[in-house]
């Protein structure tokens, strides 16, 4: 495998460089936070990386970001002879973690298939989704609904806990339920341990529902619920500040209705207990 160059080492950037390290891929890493990079390049071994594009055969945006900043940028890389996709992923940095993610790939087929085996390593599962920016709208739509579903699962939890119902008891009923979700399964067991501790914070909600909301807009399309979860997540930035963990959002339910959204046995972050093993390219049905 060619060398890896991967930059960016936050919340989830630093876990995809981890897998790949823990390959043994040849991977450097570059962040602008020194202490960020310093357990990735004692491991790796390459070590630091430079961003210099020119000596550089593909280009791959992972975050999440405005397809059309990401269509922006691939004209700049395809100007220096580089090929440019856009792969960000979904799944919860404890995906992340183990290479179980899922990678939404956006670039051409021919890129796709050369970039496959490197995608395998950090994900679990690959989607290809056609042009370049196609992955980042996708990504954004997957992340409303994401935080829908959240507001709904707060909301839901929020209601037993007011008529008294037993929290462990309502979690197992809406799980084995037509009402379960990956974000029930997964945020409401934070949620009921206290510490909401999702790795992710309510100003990135914000970011990608205001993209969500701005795709559908410069296509002529005015969102009624995700105006609404704006909303809300606005109040919620307002009142418990941008960097508070966004299953927090249920903090405005227990504020203003005097009520507690806990309960005893549910983790305090998630762990992937899946194998770490790449199940391929998902088969889109024609």
């Amino acid at each position: 495998m060619s060398v890896v160059g991967f930059i960016g080492l936050g919340n989830g950037g630093s876990k995809l460089a981890g897998t790949l390290v823990r390959s043994g891929a040849p991977t450097m890493v570059l962040d602008q936070d020194l202490t960020a990079m310093a357990p990735l390049v004692a491991r790796a071994k390459w070590g630091v990386a430079r961003p210099v594009l020119h000596q550089t055969a593909f280009g791959v945006e992972m975050s999440t970001n405005d397809a059309q900043e990401v269509v922006r940028l691939g004209a700049q890389v395809a100007e220096l002879g580089t090929h440019a996709a856009d792969a960000p992923v979904s799944g919860g940095c404890h995906r992340a973690a183990t290479g179980n993610i899922l990678i939404f790939a956006g670039c051409e087929r021919a890129i796709f298939e050369r970039m496959l085996p490197l995608f395998g390593v950090m994900g679990r599962r690959v989607l290809h989704t056609g042009e370049l920016g196609s992955a980042s709208q996708l990504k954004v739509t997957t992340n409303f609904l994401a935080s829908a579903n959240l507001i709904a699962v707060t909301e839901a939890l929020a209601a037993c806990a007011k008529v008294g119902l037993d929290l462990g008891i309502a979690y197992e009923a809406i799980a084995a339920s037509s009402g379960n979700s990956f974000v029930h399964e997964t945020e409401g067991q934070v949620i009921l341990n206290g510490s909401r501790d999702i790795n992710f914070a309510m100003d990135l909600v914000k970011k990608d529902v205001g993209l969500f909301i701005a795709m559908a807009k410069e296509a002529g399309m005015e969102l009624e619920l995700g105006n609404l979860v704006a909303e809300i997540f606005d109040d919620g930035i307002e009142r418990y500040g941008p960097r508070e963990w966004s299953p927090n959002i249920i903090k405005r339910s227990e504020d203003d209705y005097n009520i507690e959204v806990i309960t005893p046995g549910f983790p305090a972050e998630m762990l992937d207990d899946e194998p770490e093993e790449f199940v391929g390219e998902i088969r889109v049905r024609h």
